[in-house]
């Protein structure tokens, strides 16, 4: 006998309306929570960017006083007498300054030029001389050679038995050529950092340098204890990320408490960092909420033991279903709820509704895995999800295009079968290193690939993505040739184009037979760019267009300027030798990335570097 849902539900929800105040209560509870939380956050993000601000004025007003008195010590090493008294004067002045020192910098070497030290203050305080500044330096490990290149650098200079204080790195003096031959250290007491965050309140917040060092804390003793703060998933983050400000939820490593936290750089490469416990913000909608249902409580005893009973013919296939439904969410669609559910009512129809979509998933993971391998996940994604039809839109794209040296001449000598696996086999390699870079490959033409980046989804990152894949393909043939001549065959060349601009992406073709691909110019210039590979010698050429793109994060050489056709004027191509890893350059050379060049049809060299 089939008993209908609604009749079980009847009797619960007259039990269930006469106690509505768990709902009520749990209601109240959760809006008083999330107002509390709303309302720390924007405290908590307010207080990093006003700590930041007032930190951003100190050392803007430190660092342009620092400036001026370095340049006045840099002087006084080859001028009057005069020069030395006036920076001794402003130098015992101001008393937060305790020592300066002028370093020159040499290629690797470094020296020192002069330095001035307020001794009196380390004998008198601290019973220490002038020598203990040079101790500092070999202690502290200071980065020298980011000031040489540019940057304002601070690091806490506090070490046991010393003063409290603090290191600022300033670039100073620039040779002929535009390089810095000369920097200024400068030692100050940290009770000017350590000011602002002397406020103690259930917030914790100090103050890190670009290592994640603290160089100001609210509590003071960890300051002078100079403790790394990286391990901290919200320091870790603000030193990891581009982004000049964030909150964020995260787990305390240690403790596993979660936290409030927002991180606010400053253009001195500091950061502060003000984070406060969940539980504090929580806790007075938590005891809110323990007393509503100290309330409710006394009152829904009562009912629990009759909405057990009403519950056991529900919640028991229900409960069935929710593991079928884990199993499926799993990728595996071969079960069937008809065979575990068999209760008479709409729960039965539920299971054999479910069986009637595990078979249609099953049919859409299908063609969803034949779609993808045609024509990238990515392609497979857009076209399940939305409504297949001629037509495109116009987007920006990074479009590439490779082809194998002397294919034709290779596949005439050998068998199909042969030319078959040597594609196969470099094929799986390339089509591997666009997929890691977030590329979509368009299409195999004979031996040639074209691949897109920017479509269907594109992000500021496409042009990178497929620099970096076309390096990565530079890897993958010489280690791929590495492989055919241990095995006695003839390595492989091939020529790689890359050109950015505006196409049209969608499907094109009839109702009847449709494909997936892009066109447009900017098609046509990446094969045309491929094509000029050839005339230069080159493995990878990419146009002026991809390079004004990716903000210097590359070896750039300018190869030339060439007519191709289906161009008017000219188009200038550059070589890519490698990328810069963390400021360092990285050259990826293989015996396959330069090569004679030779004639090549529809090229014409106009200008050669």
């Amino acid at each position: 006998m089939r008993i209908p849902i609604s009749t079980k539900l009847v009797l619960v929800t007259v039990v269930v309306l006469l106690f509505a105040t768990v709902p009520i209560a749990l209601q109240t509870s959760n809006i008083f929570a999330k107002s509390s939380m709303q309302r720390e956050e924007y405290s908590n993000q307010a207080f990093a960017a006003a700590r930041a601000t007032e930190v951003e004025n100190i050392l803007s007003s430190l660092v342009d006083k620092s400036k001026v008195a370095a340049s006045i010590l840099y002087r006084t090493a080859s001028s009057s007498a005069a020069l030395t008294e006036e920076f001794d004067l402003n130098f015992t002045k101001d008393k937060r300054l305790i020592s300066m020192e002028i370093l020159k910098i040499q290629g690797t070497a470094v020296e020192l030029v002069t330095r001035r030290v307020k001794d009196a203050h380390l004998k008198t305080g601290y019973g220490l001389d002038g020598g203990y500044i040079a101790l500092i330096r070999n202690q502290q490990q200071f980065p020298v050679r980011s000031v040489a290149h540019g940057s304002i650098e601070i690091k806490n200079a506090t070490f046991e038995k010393g003063p409290a204080m603090f290191t600022i790195g300033i670039p100073l003096v620039k040779d002929p050529q535009g390089r810095i031959s000369h920097i200024a250290l400068i030692d100050v007491d940290l009770s000017i950092l350590q000011k602002p965050f002397s406020e103690r309140s259930e917030r914790s917040s100090f103050l890190i340098d670009r290592s994640g060092e603290l160089i100001a804390h609210n509590d003071e003793k960890m300051a002078m204890a100079r403790i790394n703060m990286k391990a901290s998933p919200l320091v870790n983050k603000a030193l990891t990320e581009q982004i000049p400000r964030r909150q964020i939820r995260f787990a305390d490593t240690e403790t596993g408490r979660y936290f409030i936290g927002a991180y606010n750089k400053t253009s001195f490469g500091v950061t502060i960092i003000s984070q406060i416990s969940e539980e504090l913000i929580l806790e007075p909608a938590k005891d809110a909420k323990r007393q509503a249902f100290f309330i409710t409580g006394l009152v829904l005893s009562a009912a629990l033991f009759f909405i057990f009973l009403f519950s056991m013919s529900l919640t028991s296939p229900i409960e069935k279903l929710a593991e079928l439904i884990k199993i499926v969410s799993k990728g595996n669609f071969d079960v069937k709820a008809t065979a575990s559910v068999k209760s008479h009512d709409e729960v039965g129809d539920l299971a054999i509704a479910f069986d009637h979509m595990t078979d249609g998933l099953k049919e859409r993971d299908k063609v969803k895995n034949l779609f993808s391998k045609f024509h990238g996940s990515s392609v497979a994604e857009d076209l399940i999800n939305n409504d297949i039809g001629v037509g495109g839109q116009n987007k920006e794209v990074v479009v590439f295009f490779s082809d194998i040296r002397g294919f034709t001449a290779f596949s005439e000598k050998r068998k199909p079968e042969e030319v078959v696996a040597m594609l196969n086999e470099y094929f799986a390699i390339m089509v591997g290193v666009i997929n890691r870079h977030g590329g979509v490959v368009d299409k195999f033409i004979g031996d040639a690939i074209m691949a897109i980046w920017g479509a269907p989804k594109g992000t500021d990152r496409d042009p990178h993505n497929a620099l970096r894949a076309c390096i990565e393909m530079r890897r993958g043939l010489n280690e791929l040739n590495e492989k055919r001549i241990a095995r006695g065959e003839n390595p492989i060349m091939i020529g790689m184009g890359l050109h950015a601009g505006r196409a049209i992406s969608g499907t094109i073709g009839s109702d009847e037979r449709m494909e997936y691909t892009v066109i447009g110019n900017t098609v046509n210039t990446a094969s045309r760019i491929e094509a000029s590979t050839k005339a230069f010698g080159a493995d990878l050429l990419v146009s002026d267009d991809v390079i004004s793109r990716i903000d210097g994060e590359f070896i750039i050489d300018y190869a030339g300027a060439a007519e191709v056709k289906g161009r008017s004027d000219a188009l200038k191509m550059y070589k890519v030798r490698g990328y810069l890893e963390n400021g360092v350059p990285v050259e990826i050379k293989t015996p396959y990335s330069d090569y004679e060049a030779e004639g090549a049809d529809k090229v014409k060299i106009k200008d050669a570097a």
